[in-house]
């Protein structure tokens, strides 16, 4: 700005000196001129402005003097304000979200710290209520078993030996009549004691693998053949025995007993498996295939085993067989609380006593 001032002052200063050279030139010529001459000539040309005058003008016509700023500079400034001011709100949005993410932090550890806390005190103190109530029922089963092998259900008959005297008074009625009495229990399997054992003592040997089908391919120890010397000729058949310390050692005494069972009756039976669990049922499964050689065919209302869950319907199973005349095996799990009063009504059944250990360890399991 400062230098068009000067340009404009010097342009102007040129002007009027060449002016005042012409007014010069002018009254000169005037003075020679003859006062005719000076009459007819035109009025003088006013003066041209000073340069301070130049100045003023050019300042006056100039847009800063008129406004005093700058537009542009305004608009700089009123950008800058309103970027300050959006930057300091998103500031101040940020501080107040970060502490929000604090707080919510912060109570979602006390929350975990509460669950963790509440949750592991109420699972343990129903983790021992749980196990003390096990304890005791496997207690009561265990008490229970032994008093009912205790028990001399059936009254051995007494037998007196006959006078000579009495042997020939003894009429064909008398002897129809004793004929006619029924046998003991324990006396059921008397008839067929030598096939039994000799089945028995077969087991003791080396197994055979590639036996038929309803044979037994595995071996068994001194203490299992004891266990079935027991339940054939002291209990008739019918009765509880003391569990073999696991589900598939019980399965083999079971796979061992109707594999004889199937020498004496043929087809004439069906063996029930009672189990609460379909784990329970699937181990019997898969232990009586192995230890008979069987396949799935051979699980069914119609084949040789029927696998049951509850009591009553193996129940209803039972008396059907019956119907037909046919022999049903009863075979209850040792994880079974109790037997059912309507189980006892059958010929055969052989039920395992589980010590309270072994219940435990069979619950944790599943």
């Amino acid at each position: 700005m400062a230098d068009e001032l000067q340009s404009t002052e010097s342009s102007e200063a040129t002007s009027n000196g060449s002016s005042a050279n012409d007014a010069s030139g002018n009254k000169a010529s005037g003075n020679d001129a003859s006062p005719g001459q000076a009459a007819d000539t035109a009025p003088a040309e006013p003066a041209a402005p000073t340069p301070d005058s130049a100045v003023s003008t050019s300042e006056a016509n100039s847009p800063q003097a008129s406004t005093g700023t700058n537009p542009a500079n305004s608009d700089d400034s009123q950008t800058k304000d309103w970027q300050t001011l959006a930057t300091a709100e998103l500031l101040e949005r940020r501080s107040q979200l970060q502490q929000e993410i604090a707080e919510l932090s912060q109570r979602k550890l006390q929350l975990e710290t509460d669950l963790r806390q509440s949750f592991a005190g109420q699972s343990d103190a129903i983790a021992r209520r749980v196990k003390g109530f096990q304890e005791y029922l496997g207690g009561a089963l265990n008490d229970l078993a032994q008093s009912v092998e205790s028990l001399e259900l059936v009254v051995q008959p007494m037998v007196v030996q006959p006078s000579p005297l009495d042997q020939q008074a003894a009429d064909p009625a008398g002897e129809a009549s004793d004929a006619s009495t029924p046998p003991a229990v324990a006396d059921t399997f008397r008839p067929d004691e030598d096939l039994i054992r000799a089945s028995l003592q077969r087991f003791l040997e080396q197994p055979d693998f590639y036996a038929g089908p309803w044979k037994l391919r595995r071996s068994l120890d001194s203490n299992d053949v004891g266990l079935l010397e027991d339940w054939f000729f002291n209990q008739g058949g019918r009765g509880a025995q003391a569990s073999r310390g696991s589900r598939p050692r019980n399965v083999l005494v079971s796979a061992a007993l109707i594999s004889v069972i199937g020498e004496l009756y043929g087809d004439q039976f069906q063996a029930l498996v009672l189990a609460g669990q379909p784990e329970r049922l699937g181990e019997w499964r898969r232990g009586l295939q192995d230890c008979l050689g069987l396949g799935r065919e051979d699980f069914g209302p119609n084949s040789g085993i029927v696998l049951f869950d509850r009591a009553d319907a193996l129940v209803e199973r039972a008396d059907r067989l019956e119907e037909r005349g046919e022999v049903p095996l009863i075979l209850v799990d040792a994880a079974e609380r109790a037997v059912d009063i309507p189980v006892l009504q059958f010929p055969l059944w052989l039920a395992f006593a589980a010590q309270p250990d072994e219940l435990l360890i069979d619950e944790e399991l599943l």
